[in-house]
């Protein structure tokens, strides 16, 4: 009888496998771990930027042949022949006449058609925050929720979210939200005690840490002890 996780042979009787450790039953299917990211999770992530690859530049000299062909010189004789030429000198006066053109005055300039204004850019969603301590925040952009949020050094967020946890259930800084075309997204901090999205009619999500995660109108979010309803 041999494992079927690592192949080893195993003794009569054998519960568990001397070379992995694995039970004698185990089988790669039973083995095999559940996908810790549901199918109904939305991941939004950046772009990757583009790698610059370093082409090296080899200069390679390139010799040009110089040829000298000899030059021969030929003296060339220009005759040189002066000849007198008279020039009558007339002193005439010149009457130039004076014509006065009319000049035209300008006419009425035409009116040039105002530029039309440029479309107004598109605004972001007012979003409801009911906490389960009594507050209620209103969002419009990005922010942090905790117990003392607190943006990294070249992070930039729109509003901080302090949550009163007596129990310190809730992490420092738990949780990050913003908006992705209009809809409401949530981002785990790398909390201590973890974010549950619960969705109308759907099955409750635990969000992994660093992921951002859609979350519709309606939903409850869950951050240790607390919560808020989205709005």
């Amino acid at each position: 009888m041999n494992c079927l996780i690592c192949g080893a042979q195993l003794p009569v009787g054998a519960m568990f496998c001397g070379e992995c450790g694995s039970s004698s039953t185990a089988t790669p299917l039973t083995r095999k771990r559940p996908d810790p990211r549901p199918s109904d999770t939305t991941v939004i992530l950046p772009l990757r930027r583009r790698s610059v690859i370093s082409v090296p530049v080899v200069s390679v000299p390139v010799v040009v042949p110089v040829v000298s062909a000899p030059v021969e010189s030929v003296p060339v004789v220009v005759p040189v022949v002066s000849v007198p030429v008279e020039v009558p000198v007339v002193s005439a006066p010149v009457e130039v006449p004076v014509v006065s053109a009319p000049v035209d005055a300008p006419g009425p300039v035409p009116l040039q058609a105002p530029e039309p204004a440029p479309a107004p850019a598109p605004t972001a969603s007012l979003f409801v925050l009911q906490f389960s301590t009594g507050e209620t925040i209103s969002a419009l952009g990005t922010g942090l929720i905790g117990r003392r949020p607190l943006p990294q050094p070249t992070e930039r967020v729109d509003i901080l979210v302090q949550i009163n946890d007596l129990g310190r259930s809730v992490s420092k800084s738990h949780l990050e939200f913003g908006q992705y075309d209009g809809e409401f997204w949530v981002s785990d901090r790398y909390s201590g005690n973890g974010t549950i999205i619960r969705r109308p009619d759907a099955v409750a999500v635990r969000c992994e840490p660093g992921r951002r995660y859609l979350v519709p109108r309606g939903s409850r979010v869950e951050i240790a002890d607390q919560f808020f309803i989205l709005n």
